[in-house]
């Protein structure tokens, strides 16, 4: 596991309880939330429950963030992101938000783990996303034990083994390229025998030599005994079963949006769950906003993660102003 050290963060116990604006979420789009609230002078909070950083702590590289002509590795970034929010005064807490309540004067109370609720007046949610299963026999069994979802994570343990790798997107031949630097061979499983990522990354995994793929097929299961020896392979045009000898499998096949905690308070896209925003960033709930891998969004990109953050919190701005303006009257 990449390690982060990316500085002191407050406990619920230790921090304040009334904000201007809150922040759910540590990833690029609430990082760069709380950089432009702190700038803004809005007392600012992010809330994470887990680790900063978000998809990007399953990264090693940032190739395609401007400013970088070199790339930069993603621990790296994610420094520079919470350090330069914090120079303006962002606070984070280590806090599991569980429910936003909307209160009757516009503003919110948030509820965690402890008794008392924070105060905010205006939220954004970017919760980000969690990595889409496979549901197949084996996936949850095998987990740690050669089943994963981050090659930065879990690539260092299979140098000089066979992998498989399932998806047909970025994510999947990003990680399988980097994954190829490390391990003997890369089997690539897709469902069919086009793919949605770049041709470039296409091109690149074609000419690797330790590349292959196995296309129009299906993981119908993962085996091994202590831990994962191969995957059960179907062919859906000629029904061919093949068993594929490797010792882990990287799954990479799309996000779920970590969405439910406004299911109540915003619009969610029925097919994916994703929070459904105006161009602006706002819910159907005045004063709560949504930026990031957790809204619905054509490309999910650090770049427009960020765009997204920042976005959020002009608006946010000026939905503060209003409501402080309306309560003077």
């Amino acid at each position: 596991m990449m390690e982060f050290s990316l500085g002191e963060v407050s406990t619920s116990a230790e921090v304040e309880k009334d904000f201007d604006l809150a922040i759910i979420g540590a990833g690029p789009a609430g990082l760069t939330a709380a950089l432009y609230g702190g700038r803004s002078s809005l007392r600012t909070v992010v809330f994470e429950r887990a680790t900063v950083g978000g998809q990007l702590t399953l990264t090693d590289r940032v190739d395609n963030y401007p400013g970088f002509p070199e790339g930069i590795g993603a621990a790296e970034l994610i420094q520079r992101f919470r350090q330069q929010a914090e120079r303006f005064g962002a606070r984070f807490v280590v806090e599991e938000i569980r429910k936003i309540e909307p209160l009757p004067d516009g503003t919110f109370h948030l509820h965690g783990l402890g008794d008392e609720p924070y105060h905010a007046r205006a939220v954004i949610l970017a919760t980000g996303s969690k990595p889409r299963t496979l549901d197949v026999p084996g996936e949850k069994e095998f987990a740690g034990r050669g089943v994963s979802y981050c090659a930065v994570c879990d690539g260092p343990f299979f140098k000089d083994q066979p992998v498989a790798v399932v998806g047909g997107g970025d994510a999947a031949f990003e990680e399988g390229l980097y994954l190829a630097n490390m391990v003997s061979k890369v089997v690539l499983i897709h469902r069919r025998d086009a793919f949605r990522a770049a041709p470039l990354f296409v091109e690149q995994a074609r000419q690797h030599p330790k590349f292959s793929f196995v296309l129009n097929s299906v993981v119908e299961e993962i085996y091994g005994d202590n831990k994962v020896r191969g995957v059960r392979v179907r062919n859906l045009k000629t029904g061919e079963v093949q068993n594929i000898p490797v010792e882990a499998v990287f799954i990479f096949i799309g996000h779920i949006p970590n969405s439910e905690l406004v299911r109540d308070l915003a619009d969610l896209d029925p097919r994916t769950g994703a929070v459904i925003t105006d161009e602006h960033m706002r819910t159907r709930t005045p004063g709560l906003f949504a930026a990031g891998d957790v809204r619905r969004t054509p490309i999910k990109q650090v770049t427009t993660a960020a765009g997204d953050g920042t976005i959020a919190v002009y608006t946010a701005q000026e939905y503060i102003r209003e409501v402080a303006s309306r309560l003077k009257r």
